[in-house]
């Protein structure tokens, strides 16, 4: 039947439509995964930090091999075997009975991710692309429009999550499969078909995002950003701690940083736009660095009584999000400069990938130095002094890398 073909043409709104959908059917699940590995799977704090672990590195870690994969076989099929793949991953955690087959369907979730995530970020830069071409809307003001449609999806998630959590977990993963599965059927509708590509996987374009040194600098650089954007969930629950406050004044400070992202991340964008790559990603980093020294001011500190002693907490929060506002669509916007468009998705999987290998190894490396900022004491600047360094050494690398007269070529 006609209407069950393919659209013939990408509509970037359609990429946009589904990022907020992934973001639903992601956390309305997922921020609820630990409390039902705790609750009812009755398993170890050291276990499902393990779980969780593996679940966010089969994602980052993946990214490159799906950008790779929607590079050599096209982008829709790529979005749409993702698809099927976090379906599976969600059933398995619904239906499975044991602990092997709830890891395995955790680790799903991150694989169906790495396939769609990188494949969606590519075609929406060449549908941005052409957008500018045509005297439009700019490729950076899509990626904005594109974090915005993320961040309502990661808002309206846990909530519709909370709804479901007197049924139980098990309901609520059938949910975020159903939710998934009719995202399934509407991307098949609404994606046109990709172009003729390789049959089998054209590993050269894969392995030369890292035959360039500008490149490599550029991915190794920004992934101080996601390390950094990690302290959310590591970090701030420990100032929070030290604060005397509980695990309830997360939530508004989640809030906090949803606000800011839905109302200021267009015109932060726009703004990021003409004042151009060589200011706003060094200024981006430092303002990331300044978040974690706001914290480092008060840290050997008494907490005060009152509300206040959030205000560090908050003041973190806030230059953060700005930072992540400047920086994300910034640098997803320079990456095509790199890349033509048989590789754009290997390239933008590279810096996802990136990204997650320096969570996984700075964690690793900081976790047990913020045992140092739980209690107030000069050793409690500490940790957040060191957080502080990496966006400034960054700062420092786009600085070099944008100097006046240094051309991004290779």
């Amino acid at each position: 039947m006609k209407f069950l073909r393919p659209a013939t043409r990408l509509w970037p709104p359609v990429l946009l439509g589904s990022q907020f959908v992934f973001n639903i059917g992601f956390y309305a699940v997922i921020p609820f995964l630990a409390i039902f590995l705790r609750d009812d799977m009755l398993l170890s704090g050291a276990m499902i930090g393990l779980i969780l672990g593996l679940r966010t590195f089969s994602q980052q870690g993946m990214f490159i091999i799906g950008g790779a994969l929607s590079d050599s076989y096209g982008a829709r099929i790529v979005i749409l075997c993702g698809c099927i793949i976090r379906i599976v991953g969600y059933l398995l955690l619904a239906l499975g009975d044991s602990l092997t087959p709830v890891i395995l369907g955790a680790c799903l979730t991150g694989v169906g991710g790495a396939l769609f995530s990188p494949s969606i970020e590519a075609l929406l830069a060449k549908a941005g692309t052409d957008s500018e071409a045509q005297g439009k809307r700019s490729r950076a003001e899509w990626f904005a429009l594109f974090a915005v449609c993320g961040e309502l999806g990661a808002v309206i998630g846990p909530a519709a999550g909370a709804l479901l959590t007197g049924f139980g977990f098990r309901e609520i993963a059938l949910a975020g499969a159903a939710v998934f599965i009719i995202a399934l059927g509407v991307l098949y509708l609404c994606l046109p078909p990709d172009s003729p590509r390789h049959q089998s996987l054209y590993i050269p374009p894969w392995w030369s995002t890292f035959r360039q040194p500008r490149f490599v600098v550029f991915i190794i650089a920004y992934s101080s950003w996601l390390l950094s954007y990690n302290q959310l969930y590591l970090a701030l629950p420990v100032e929070i701690s030290r604060a005397g406050g509980s695990e309830k004044d997360l939530g508004p400070l989640f809030i906090l940083a949803s606000v800011l992202i839905i109302l200021f991340q267009l015109p932060l964008a726009r703004f990021a736009r003409r004042t151009g790559a060589a200011r706003i990603m060094p200024a981006g980093f430092l303002l990331l660095s300044a978040s974690f020294l706001s914290v480092a001011l008060f840290a050997a500190q008494e907490p005060d009584d009152s509300w206040l002693r959030l205000l560090p907490a908050a003041c973190f929060v806030t230059l953060l999000t700005i930072s992540q506002m400047l920086l994300g669509p910034s640098a997803k916007d320079l990456i095509p400069e790199f890349a033509n468009k048989t590789t754009l998705g290997a390239h933008y999987g590279a810096l996802s990938t990136a990204g997650g290998i320096a969570v996984l190894v700075g964690n690793l490396l900081l976790g047990s130095q913020l045992d140092k900022a739980l209690t107030p004491s000069p050793d409690a600047i500490i940790p957040w002094l060191q957080l502080a360094v990496f966006p400034f050494l960054s700062a420092i690398a786009f600085y070099l890398l944008y100097r006046p007269g240094k051309s991004i070529k290779q």
